[in-house]
């Protein structure tokens, strides 16, 4: 079996069954092999037919995920291969670590508490190239790849062509880092900072540097800041008793003792090293994240090479800022577009990719893409590959940029679009023609994609507000681990998602595999029908006059009254029947009949206690009537019920959050006893969800916290910002204390400005 599963090293890995979206004519489908992982919030193990369906053979199983009706499921799949293993996850890491032992080139780790992302990047912008012997081919994690999972995936694209590795690590807990220095085994090491970010996983801040401290335990030079005492003491103090032939290499801009002793005058950086060498570089950013971030690369540079000043002044002079996303943007012509312009790699494609099958809102897909650089890979390779990446993604029409591409036009479907630069495309390509489409930009650096990228983006006026869709998917998984895998997850995605575009938020929720949405009203609802949104969706302010549309969009209503109980009742019961009021409008037969061909029976509803908030809702003493009406009305059946509570962000009121708890289960304990069934349970809200997880019961409502806020005010810094508003400054005046600003001169400066 040992040598049998290594063989799965030449394969293409996968762990997402969203990856496959091709079907069994695709060349590469047989050396796909699919890792089914328990996780968190979803098993791998139940897409295993899906993916069969598309053509994936070879499939790496967990036994313990392998019941008796499982096995007979598999036995059905007659020319698959499964390889049963105690962990998935864990046999992706020993892969992966057996591979990095085959390659023998520099290798460069990076962990830290920020900044890494933004460190791997800009080394591979300074270090990519073909110019001179201090060029690399450079392997690298595909955006923020740095999890247990992300790493052995990222270190999984190291072949004989590449010179260079730069692979990130991030770790929560405890004795995570061991699995991950096995895999990525660096040479050298850079730890970027120390900060507050996952410190509820370790019980000192010195624990975690420690923690960190374990991918350097092979590494031959560890570059780090020397103005972080903690990790300068702590590197001396552990590090060095574990590795005692380690190099240290430390910088600092306040004076402490280091090999690189740095000064800045605005962004003038003079960079001297202890032994008298001295660079004086103008920095392309001034601000003291990128400081820090650029020193850590500048260091690693003349660790790897005795770079002149001019040389080092040059890349510096060709670094762009880095997109930590794919920046979405309403493009021309009704489009959508996917920005991901700063770089082109294979990898980074796949991502890519995959993003773009979350969109939903146009079925037309367009890809323009540009020549992929410094892959290593031999060109005929290269291209089957993309060529096959692309027609497995159902790609509607494909545009190449550059040279490369243009003479490999062969290996791609006979409809697309072959330009040998940037300029031609731009004034070659009929852009009247482009409409209703999502189109994927996505070019390496020196085909200055942002062109076109303007070119398509539709001009709106100077103020834009930006959501940051990753930052959103983080607090969404911040929230999911708080809870865990066994209660399911209602969104709210009313009043336009909280600001932040119902459509393309509900679309990424679904795409992670949410178990409900909820909106305010029935037309929020069937927005998110249009564009493709299938999860159950429960509305919480019906009216009679939009039932027919609930129905014809399989939207359901949230019930707060015998009166609303009744009205809802008596019209799915007359939408039922075979003879209709002569009285109904035409409107009404055709929403109807649509209603018929969507909707099984019975119609799903949602019933509201009141605990203690006293807005909406059954009393406990109202609940005989409602099971009363519900079983003379089978048709009729109750998904959820819930209750709200009052003061869950605030402390003062704990003690009256759990009466409404306990309040809560004496209702629903009466609901469940005399309906028969029990409906799926759910009281908290996102402060909740944080403040009282003893209560999430079968589901739990995430709000405002989804969208970065959190309410209780415990945690902030684990939330991430999602929207930001950029606007444009029209004119800068420096205006006189006692002048007034506006009309009727009422606004006036109070202080003198400085």
């Amino acid at each position: 079996m040992k040598t049998k599963i290594f063989q799965l090293i030449n394969r293409l890995w996968i762990t997402d069954s969203r990856q496959v979206t091709g079907n069994t004519a695709d060349p590469q489908i047989g050396d796909v092999v699919f890792f089914a992982i328990q996780g968190e919030h979803h098993d791998g193990h139940d897409f295993i037919g899906e993916l069969y369906q598309k053509g994936v053979r070879q499939f790496v199983v967990e036994r313990s995920a392998l019941t008796p009706e499982r096995r007979t499921e598999l036995m059905h799949y007659a020319d698959a291969t499964f390889f049963e293993v105690a962990s998935s996850l864990q046999t992706v890491q020993t892969l992966a670590a057996e591979q990095r032992q085959n390659v023998h080139i520099p290798i460069i780790g990076i962990t830290g508490s920020n900044g890494k992302t933004i460190v791997k990047e800009w080394l591979a912008q300074l270090l990519e190239g073909s110019h001179s012997h201090t060029d690399y081919v450079v392997a690298k994690s595909p955006k923020s790849y740095n999890s247990q999972l992300g790493v052995p995936l990222s270190v999984h694209q190291l072949n004989e062509s590449h010179t260079l590795g730069i692979f990130e690590a991030g770790i929560s807990k405890a004795h995570e880092m061991q699995a991950l220095e096995a895999i990525i085994r660096p040479t050298i090491g850079i730890f970027t900072n120390i900060g507050t970010a996952h410190d509820e996983g370790f019980r000192t801040r010195k624990q975690k540097i420690a923690e960190k401290l374990r991918l350097f335990t092979h590494a031959e030079t560890l570059i780090y800041c020397s103005d972080y005492a903690e990790i300068d003491e702590e590197t001396h103090l552990l590090l060095k008793a574990v590795n005692p032939a380690i190099q240290v290499i430390t910088w600092s801009l306040k004076g402490r003792q280091a090999t690189y002793q740095g000064t800045l005058q605005s962004n003038q950086l003079t960079l001297i090293k202890s032994d008298g060498r001295s660079n004086q570089l103008l920095l392309p950013f001034a601000d003291p994240a990128s400081i820090e971030n650029l020193l850590h690369c500048l260091v690693t540079m003349l660790t790897l090479h005795a770079w002149t000043t001019e040389t080092l002044q040059a890349r510096l002079n060709r670094l762009r800022p880095v997109s930590m996303r794919l920046e979405q943007k309403e493009g021309i012509n009704n489009c959508v577009l996917i920005d991901d312009s700063y770089n082109n790699d294979v990898a980074g494609l796949q991502l890519a990719l995959s993003y773009l099958n979350q969109q939903s809102t146009r079925s037309r897909r367009i890809v323009i893409l540009s020549d992929v650089l410094q892959s290593g890979q031999p060109e005929s390779d290269l291209y089957e590959q993309v060529s096959t990446l692309i027609r497995g993604n159902a790609i509607e029409q494909f545009v190449g940029i550059g040279p490369v591409l243009s003479r490999n036009a062969h290996v791609f479907a006979e409809n697309s679009l072959f330009y040998p630069t940037t300029d031609a495309f731009l004034g070659q390509f009929s852009f009247n023609k482009l409409h209703d489409s999502t189109v994927l930009v996505k070019g390496a650096r020196p085909f200055f994609f942002e062109r076109i990228v303007a070119r398509l983006e539709r001009k709106v006026h100077g103020t834009v507000l930006e959501i940051n869709l990753d930052a959103l998917t983080h607090n969404l998984n911040y929230y999911r681990e708080k809870v865990g895998p066994d209660t399911k997850l209602m969104v709210m995605v009313k009043a336009f998602a909280y600001g932040s575009g119902s459509t393309e938020v509900a679309q990424l929720l679904q795409f992670h595999r949410v178990d409900y949405l909820a909106v305010a009203y029935a037309d929020e609802g069937i927005t998110l029908r249009q564009h493709g949104i299938d999860l159950p969706i429960m509305v919480m302010n019906p009216a009679p006059e939009t039932f027919d549309a609930l129905l014809a969009y399989n939207l359901e209503p949230e019930i707060y009254s015998m009166r609303i109980l009744r009205e809802w009742g008596g019209f799915v019961q007359r939408a039922g029947s075979e003879e209709r009021g002569a009285g109904e409008v035409a409107e009404q037969q055709r929403l109807t009949s649509v209603a018929h061909a969507l909707l099984p029976a019975p119609r799903h509803l949602h019933l509201k206690i009141d605990t203690g908030m006293h807005r909406l809702g059954f009393l406990e003493t109202e609940l005989a009537d409602v099971v009363a009406y519900l079983k003379n009305n089978p048709g009729l059946q109750v998904a959820t019920v819930f209750s709200h509570l009052v003061g869950s962000d605030d402390p003062q009121f704990n003690a009256f959050s759990k009466q409404q708890y306990e309040a809560f289960l004496q209702s629903t304990t009466i609901l469940e006893s005399a309906l028969g069934y029990r409906p799926t349970r759910h009281l908290l809200n996102s402060a909740g969800i944080v403040r009282f997880s003893e209560y999430k019961l079968d589901m739990v409502r995430l709000g405002i916290g989804l969208y970065g806020v959190e309410a209780s005010g415990i945690n902030q810094s684990a939330l991430q910002t999602v929207g930001t508003l950029r606007t444009v400054i029209s004119q800068i005046k420096t205006v006189r204390a006692g002048e007034s600003i506006g009309y009727s001169r009422r606004v006036f400066l109070i202080m003198k400005l400085v």
